[in-house]
């Protein structure tokens, strides 16, 4: 199957899928024109690779799981280092929230001092 039609099985972009070549996981063959070309595995490969994405990893963290990217990970076992990748990815969105919520919190403060000296018009 030719990009297009990829990214329309998997709700994605070609980009999208370009830049998973780039990163090294998924491939395809060229053809004579120049086209790239997928096997039917490949929407598989992509949807997995959605499902890591939207729960929060990155395409590094992605990585680690290439050796079960083809099949049907909402139901496979996960492995110890995949745990592993989840835990250490949501001790890092932790930590961003943590901060944000602290930037956000010393914003409101600021917004309620001023506005106590000077009424907002």
């Amino acid at each position: 199957m030719r990009i297009g039609e990829l990214a329309e099985a998997t709700g994605t972009t070609a980009r999208a899928l370009r830049h998973y070549e780039e990163a090294g996981l998924i491939s395809s063959e060229r053809a004579a024109n120049g086209y790239r070309v997928y096997d039917e595995a490949a929407a598989t490969r992509v949807r997995n690779i959605r499902h890591l994405l939207a729960a929060g990893l990155t395409l590094d963290d992605v990585r680690v799981f290439l050796p079960c990217l083809d099949g049907d990970m909402t139901t496979a076992e996960p492995s110890s280092r995949g745990l592993q990748v989840a835990r250490d990815r949501l001790a890092v969105l932790n930590a961003r929230i943590a901060a944000q919520t602290e930037i956000r919190d010393r914003l409101a403060s600021a917004l309620r001092e001023s506005t106590k000296i000077r009424p907002v018009a």
